[in-house]
């Protein structure tokens, strides 16, 4: 009990003081307003008037493009990602022994072509010149940014100051749409890489990976994507069915003519006689990889991050990829009665390269029938190539050639009039396709490209080829071939303490 009248106590006291204090406020008389300031100073000097700032419309303009400027960027680092899945995929598909050597070329392809296409490839492929090649903006180690203004749209006209008038349609910074390209390239030249495997010298390959950056990829990117003469005559090629595939693939073609098929590929009889990849896993998992990276590849084509524009390609390359894994495998199934898995993932990849060029301007229903269509050709092709003795160890040729042109036709058959305004440019890219009401137009002017790139490529990467073999010699000798590259190229093998096959 008495410690409850403690407790009451103490409280009736607090409440005491806190009235005491509140009754001592109200009696405190107001200031006034002399005692509450202090007299106003004279008045100063007037300071001049602020520069206005940014309207609302400019500051929108300025999120638009670095929104624009952060979706290119991050979907070309998923195109430089692919440079794992091509080193996955075609070490996997070869020999053990050989294992060190393709993983060296895969990964100093892409330096090669970054210091050369950095300094002569892109002013080449986009500079202003002529329809043939770009002779402005060369050598562009000292090159200005001429980056868009981000506060003002009406600067896009006069952003790149007449050097590279052909991207001036895109609000990006140069150096974006530069790194952008700049892996579009590697891809180009990595595709060579597999069809020359197990028995090219390392020395020739890495000269020939430059000449690529310098006088065959750029050449014609600047026909198809800058302002050149057959992007004049209205040829379409959204993200690189033939400006990256089928340049790689004929390069690659010449490439594996010249240096002939591995030892034990064919006998004498004309048998052809399997010559199986060393580890199924790690090709997988490099056509995984590749699969993610061609939703960088086409969706960051549209060089804007539209989200109808985005949503769109990314479906129509995922169905065409989906339904040309099927078709390979069901090909491959009644061809050779196994269901072969280097043939489902090369299905895979040619469903991917076929969809590249058309993949915006399509319906997903006809993306699927490209995909179907893709996964035969692939299985048919690879068997074709080997009864002409071409020897291409992981199919790249099949792949990216056939497909890459199966591709670039595709537009001229599927283009949907409902899909051809870019959503960019604000404008038609292309004439409807003549499987969707359209004409042979637009198919003649696919037809008229892919032929022109072939000759293009096919002399000028002969006549490359050609030198290389009669200076520093493109092929191993017998003796380190049946050793295997990975000790005669470079010393060390990818496997050690493990015994390898010699065959």
């Amino acid at each position: 009990m008495r410690r409850w009248l403690t407790f009451l106590s103490i409280g009736l006291l607090l409440s005491l003081m806190a009235g005491v204090s509140l009754a001592q406020e109200e009696a405190k008389p107001a200031e006034t307003p002399a005692a509450a300031a202090p007299a106003a100073a004279a008045p100063a000097e007037a300071a001049p008037a602020a520069a206005p700032g940014p309207t609302v419309e400019e500051r929108l303009n300025t999120l638009d493009v670095t929104m624009d400027t952060i979706w290119v960027l991050v979907t070309a680092m998923l195109v430089f990602f692919m440079n794992l899945g091509f080193a996955c995929v075609e070490s996997g598909m070869c020999r053990a022994k050989n294992c060190t050597n393709i993983l060296s070329k895969n990964f100093i392809v892409f330096a090669v072509t970054s210091v050369f296409f950095w300094l002569l490839g892109w002013g080449l492929m986009f500079g202003d010149g002529n329809p043939v090649v770009g002779t402005q903006g060369l050598l562009m180690v000292g090159g200005e940014d001429n980056s868009p203004a981000l506060w003002t749209a009406d600067a896009a006209t006069n952003q790149y100051k007449g050097v590279y008038s052909s991207i001036g349609w895109t609000t990006v910074p140069l150096w974006a749409k530069f790194f952008f390209q700049l892996v579009f390239a590697g891809t180009a030249a990595t595709i060579v890489s597999g069809a020359v495997a197990e028995r090219i010298k390392y020395l020739s390959f890495i000269v020939f990976s430059a000449l690529m950056a310098v006088a065959i990829y750029p050449v014609i990117g600047h026909w198809v994507w800058g302002g050149g003469w057959l992007q004049a005559k209205g040829f379409y090629d959204f993200a690189g069915s033939t400006q990256v595939h089928s340049i790689g693939g004929w390069a690659a073609l010449m490439g594996v003519i010249i240096l002939g098929p591995r030892i034990g590929k064919y006998s004498a009889d004309g048998k052809v006689n399997a010559i199986p990849g060393h580890n199924l896993t790690a090709a997988t998992i490099g056509c995984l990889i590749l699969w993610l990276g061609w939703f960088g590849f086409n969706p960051g084509s549209t060089m804007n991050a539209d989200a109808n524009f985005i949503a769109h390609v990314c479906n129509t390359t995922n169905i065409a990829a989906a339904v040309a894994t099927l078709t390979a495998t069901a090909t491959c199934w009644v061809k050779l009665g196994k269901p072969d898995l280097g043939m489902t993932l090369n299905g895979c990849l040619a469903g991917l390269v076929a969809i590249t060029a058309p993949c915006s301007v399509v319906t997903v229903t006809s993306a699927a029938i490209i995909g179907a269509i893709a996964g035969v050709i692939v299985v048919l092709a690879v068997i074709t190539f080997d009864k002409f003795k071409i020897d291409d160890p992981v199919g790249a040729t099949s792949v990216h050639l056939v497909n890459g042109v199966f591709g670039t036709l595709c537009v001229g058959l599927f283009a949907d009039a409902g899909k051809l305004k870019d959503f960019a440019i604000g404008e038609a890219v292309c004439m409807p396709g003549l499987l969707t009401g359209g004409g042979a137009d637009q198919l003649i002017r696919q037809l008229t490209g892919i032929v022109s790139v072939a000759v293009y490529v096919v002399v000028v990467s002969g006549i490359c080829w050609v030198v290389l073999k009669s200076t520093i010699g493109i092929r191993v000798s017998a003796e380190e071939e049946i050793e295997g590259l990975d000790i005669g190229e470079h010393g060390n093998n990818a496997y050690h303490g493990f015994v390898l096959e010699k065959t």
